[in-house]
């Protein structure tokens, strides 16, 4: 069917309003502060065939982009092979199997059939991170886990919803299985009513358009899509390059483990060959296959933004060398650490290597760690136990034309840290600190965004603290001769005495007494280009709003500005020699 491009854009937009408003009905109505303040959490539509992607919410995470694919897809072979039961109207499989499509397991999916007449069309799923789904720490965030098993309870697809009807027995043996149980009714509700929702939203567009002329669309855009990623592709000289991001350990061996990367530009594909990286690792750090796929994605999507999101856009790309790798991981290797943290040095590691052929495109490495700080404990003034999970931003990198954001969401992600005075209201902590981390940026041309420095503290009652995070050995890399951007710094004040942990920013099951604090410093971006090259004037700025001293400016960036005349920029000048 041959298509006008006015109504091929407006059934595009269409589209994406449903998964917008799915994203949107999600956040609203769930309960936990992650998904209805912090937005962890997706919504999207899939092809009935394969589960390929056709429209996902524009403020869904990124790196949900790639993964609720497979998830799906893996789901229709389960379907397809008798594994799982076949799909009625109102079915809603709930699923968070790292080994089917997924992530870590606190990512929870769930996938409803989309039916028109008696004719399956699409599939409609979202995911959200749970508080806590069990295992040896609250939270889910095992620092030193060695299998799967240890992190939490991990779901194969099952029905949680059949025929519109919440299955009892299923529901109850989950909520036997995880913290704070009482409190999950409200996100399930929540998550089962955006499909809901997206199927009542999803079947006006097609009583509109028709069903013909919706699914023509669907296929056009698919092809648009890796037209145009063909079409960017072209624009990097042909070549390989590579690069290399490292992860400062897996939790259980304090090694640093190493992604190691090529990217070769053939033709109108690029090939993306991790061969070489480490092997599987004993600790949390692994990636599923999905996970790692994703990465690659989402790191394009940050290049080539314009390219629509749809499993076209995917098709030019390919990811090879992976097999034998800490990148594949496979059951039960744990995983707690891959969708927050490891995903976003994959997405490092394609920066490094495509700014060498896109200088005015790539930006240098930003924090890329989600700050991953779960506490669990009981809280005698309300009675009842609690599972707080904080989320936190970084700075980016430095670009060609400008300096990076400071606290910017993290690389997979759009997602943000819940207000304090929310966390304050939900939790028994209190914040004493929540500021910029100044001077956190890697000195460049264009310097790096600045991170985040807070400060929280646990007001009654007893609790766990458990991290994993990441770039607390090494600093986000710097890009074309900049400075690399200040690592991550985790310190725990138990009474007066602080402790950091042996792995830097990954530990878990810290006892804490009211009074004890914890204080996260988050990393800041690299800088992009020589620092001697810096616009004096844009120095004597960061100096002016207390960002960096004098003395870090003629050191860091070789400036030297008169003492009581800061603000005034005729007065800096540049040191030679």
């Amino acid at each position: 069917m041959t298509m006008d491009p006015i109504t091929l854009s407006v059934i595009q937009a269409g589209l994406q309003q449903v998964c917008d408003e799915m994203d949107l009905a999600f956040s609203r109505a769930a309960f936990s502060p992650v998904i209805a303040e912090a937005n962890d959490r997706s919504d999207g539509i899939y092809a009935a065939a394969d589960g390929a992607l056709i429209a996902q919410g524009a403020g869904g995470l990124p790196v949900f982009v790639g993964t609720m694919q497979y998830s799906t897809a893996t789901l229709i072979e389960m379907i397809g092979d008798g594994r799982v039961g076949a799909p009625e109207p109102g079915d809603i499989y709930i699923v968070n199997d790292p080994y089917l499509g997924g992530t870590h397991l606190m990512d929870v999916r769930f996938a409803r059939p989309f039916y028109r007449g008696d004719r399956l069309f699409c599939w409609l799923s979202n995911t959200g991170h749970w508080p806590d789904t069990g295992g040896a720490v609250p939270g889910g965030f095992s620092a030193s886990a060695t299998a799967v098993e240890q992190e939490g309870l991990r779901l194969p697809p099952v029905k949680l919803f059949k025929r519109g009807q919440m299955d009892a027995e299923i529901y109850s043996i989950i909520c036997s299985n995880i913290r704070v149980a009482d409190q999950r009714i409200g996100d399930v509700r929540a998550q089962a009513a955006a499909l809901d929702l997206g199927a009542e939203r999803l079947g006006a567009l097609m009583d509109r358009y028709g069903d013909d002329v919706v699914e023509a669309a669907i296929e056009a855009l698919r092809d648009r899509a890796a037209q145009q990623m063909r079409r960017f592709i072209g624009e990097i000289p042909a070549g390989a390059y590579e690069a290399v991001a490292w992860i400062d350990s897996d939790g259980v061996v304090d090694e640093p483990l190493a992604i190691r990367l090529k990217v070769t530009r053939e033709a109108e594909r690029l090939v993306f060959d991790f061969t070489g990286s480490a092997p599987p690792c004993l600790g949390p750090m692994n990636s599923v296959r999905a996970t790692t796929l994703s990465s690659v994605y989402l790191a394009m999507r940050h290049i080539f933004p314009d390219v629509p999101i749809s499993a076209g856009a995917f098709e030019p790309l390919e990811v090879t060398g992976i097999e034998g790798t800490f990148l594949d991981a496979q059951y039960p290797r744990p995983v707690s650490g891959c969708a927050a943290e490891v995903s976003q040095r994959i997405a490092e590691a394609v920066f490094a290597a495509l700014v060498q052929a896109l200088p005015e495109r790539v930006t240098a490495a930003p924090a890329g760690t989600s700050g991953n700080f779960a506490l669990g404990g009981h809280d005698p003034a309300k009675g009842r136990d609690f599972v707080m999970y904080q989320l936190s931003g970084g700075g980016y990198g430095g670009w060609d034309d400008g300096d990076g954001i400071s606290n910017g969401c993290s690389t997979i992600g759009i997602s943000k840290a819940p207000p304090v005075e929310i966390m304050e209201q939900a939790f028994p902590v209190l914040y004493h600190r929540y500021a910029l981390r100044e001077g956190s940026g890697g000195a460049g041309r264009m310097r790096g965004g600045f991170g985040l420095d807070y400060e929280v503290e646990l007001r009654r009652g007893q609790a766990k603290a458990s991290f994993v995070m990441d770039h607390g050995r090494f600093g986000p890399q710097g890009a074309m001769g900049g400075g690399d951007g200040a690592p991550n710094e985790v310190t725990v004040w138990r009474g007066d005495v602080p402790y950091t942990p042996v792995h830097l920013s990954k530990e878990q099951g810290i006892p804490l007494e009211p009074g004890d604090r914890v204080r996260v410093k988050t990393p800041g971006g690299g800088g992009y280009g020589d620092p001697m090259q810096r616009e004096p004037a844009l120095v004597a700025a960061d100096v002016r709003l207390g960002r960096y001293s004098v003395e870090e400016a003629e050191r860091l960036f070789g400036v030297v500005i008169e003492e009581g005349v800061v603000d005034k920029v005729a007065t800096t000048q540049r040191r030679l020699g």
